[in-house]
């Protein structure tokens, strides 16, 4: 008798047990049902292009689809802003003291890097050069690294530029020390290379029409330097695209971007007015007030989830 007596208070334990986990295991999966019934997308734009700097500063490389990864775009070697020009000391140099730099055009194919500029002979060099010197940068705030591109490529830029001093190319390699964006609302273990803030910046074409109907003459998107630029949407509406999801793509919002002096460099010429589009964007879009002289125009975004990109590719809003 007490044998039957143990042996069933034993099987109630396990059957409890077993109970008690096929609870658990169902109150799970509903919860993971629950959650994906919950994320809801909602078809906000189109991807009309896509835009790679590979250079910081220099021109933009427009491309029909590329990989996004944490740190940025890429398409085939080239990876947007992985190239920065430097003062001999480790200082960034920008189209913002030297505008000529954004007629500078790069390419890559079989290994090799190409540099073209007006009155300029073109240029190649190695895209992988592992004996060359680390150069420790400075790009505003933030500490960074560098390898040399090499003296070649150093007087190649040195004579471009015409200035009273020497310049020279540095290339961001995945073992060399990155940089966490300053600004405030970027997650402490985001990484990027040369960006001004951001791995990714979107901004809409409806957005820079609203724009060209305030200016004469009007101007092209490439004088903002976006990643990505959406169609089929409204002026502006790209500021509540809190998390967007472009294919696989999953991009999250982390701020406006505040627009500076180098907007007022033209693309096409390299001349710096120091005026438009500034002065006029200063009139309607003072929009973030943590940004008191700074309009905004485009919004700057973190990778939270990798993949392709294509232009054509819906844009959808995610909402929970």
């Amino acid at each position: 008798m007490d044998f039957l007596v143990k042996l069933f208070a034993q099987n109630r334990k396990v059957a409890l047990c077993l109970t008690g986990t096929a609870v658990a295991l169902l109150g799970l999966a509903l919860g993971y049902k629950y959650t994906r019934r919950q994320k809801k997308l909602t078809r906000v734009g189109v991807v009309s292009q896509l835009l790679l700097h590979p250079m910081k500063s220099g021109k933009a490389v427009c491309v029909p689809a590329a990989e996004c990864l944490r740190m940025g775009l890429k398409c085939g070697d080239l990876r947007d802003r992985y190239w920065l020009v430097i003062t001999e000391d480790g200082h960034m140099v920008t189209g913002r003291q030297q505008p000529r730099l954004v007629l500078v055009s790069m390419t890559c194919e079989g290994g090799q890097v190409c540099l073209n500029a007006p009155e300029m002979e073109e240029l190649k060099f190695p895209l992988q050069q592992p004996n060359n010197p680390i150069f420790k940068c400075r790009v505003f705030s933030s500490d960074t690294e560098g390898r040399d591109c090499g003296d070649e490529v150093s007087n190649w830029f040195t004579r471009y530029l015409a200035a009273d001093k020497n310049f020279r190319l540095v290339h961001f390699e995945p073992q060399l020390k990155a940089r966490t964006p300053s600004e405030k609302g970027f997650p402490k273990d985001e990484k990027v290379a040369y960006p001004d803030a951001a791995p990714v910046m979107l901004m809409s074409e409806a957005s820079l029409n609203n724009l060209n109907t305030r200016l004469d003459p009007g101007i092209s998107v490439c004088q903002f330097r976006p990643s990505i630029v959406a169609s089929d949407c409204e002026p502006f509406s790209e500021d509540s695209w809190d998390y967007v999801q472009i294919g696989q793509v999953e991009l999250q919002r982390v701020m406006g971007c505040g627009r500076c002096i180098f907007t007022t460099v033209d693309p096409e010429t390299g001349v710096i007015s120091r005026k438009e589009p500034l002065d006029t964007l200063r009139t309607y879009r003072l929009t973030d007030p943590a940004q008191k002289t700074a309009p905004i125009l485009g919004q700057y975004y973190t990778v939270k989830k990798t993949g392709i990109l294509h232009v054509g590719d819906p844009i959808y809003r995610i909402t929970y």
